[in-house]
């Protein structure tokens, strides 16, 4: 995509990175998060939907961006969906842009700051057990919470401007997670 195109682009689709202090009220956000989509997203069949990534794990500092997946049987009624989350301040981000086929995207903006994001997949999608596992080991081990801390304190200051940069640097710390025991 090339500068021209960014320029057009809402203010919080290129916001830096920027990860904060620990904040117990993530979780609380969560709770309200799982509940408001469930409202929203159960007429479609979502029964399942959980608070990941960082701001789900006590004590860990994160990109204060509240993740939430849900799972879902197809894609059809997609436009239904788009919609009904429109009305509660959710904007899609069609694959293309997003670039990730697995998933269709939502980020949730207040004052043109993103707030949530939203990972809609499919029932079979193996990224949803990866992502539960990754987000319980973290729980469970202060230890690699405490490393994940560091990278991404050292990713910040590298990719501070390149949010797809960050997270991608974060790629192989996952991994070891995901196959360590």
């Amino acid at each position: 995509m090339g500068e021209n195109h960014k320029n057009n682009w809402p203010v919080w689709a290129t916001e830096p990175v920027e990860i904060k202090s620990p904040d117990p009220a993530w979780l609380e956000k969560g709770k309200q998060e799982v509940n408001n989509l469930s409202e929203h997203l159960s007429p479609f069949g979502v029964s399942e939907i959980e608070h990941i990534g960082s701001t789900s794990i006590p004590n860990l500092p994160a990109k204060p961006i509240i993740d939430m997946m849900a799972k879902i049987k197809s894609y059809n009624d997609l436009e239904e969906i788009v919609e009904r989350l429109n009305t509660d301040d959710w904007n899609y981000v069609p694959p293309e842009l997003d670039g990730r086929e697995w998933r269709r995207f939502f980020v949730k903006v207040k004052h043109d700051r993103r707030e949530c994001h939203l990972h809609l997949m499919l029932e079979d999608e193996e990224r949803w057990e990866k992502q539960i596992k990754f987000r319980d080991k973290l729980r469970q081990q202060p230890n690699l919470a405490k490393q994940y801390t560091e990278l991404k304190r050292k990713l910040v200051e590298e990719n501070k401007d390149d949010r797809e940069a960050y997270t991608d640097a974060k790629t192989d710390f996952i991994k070891n997670v995901l196959e360590s025991e």
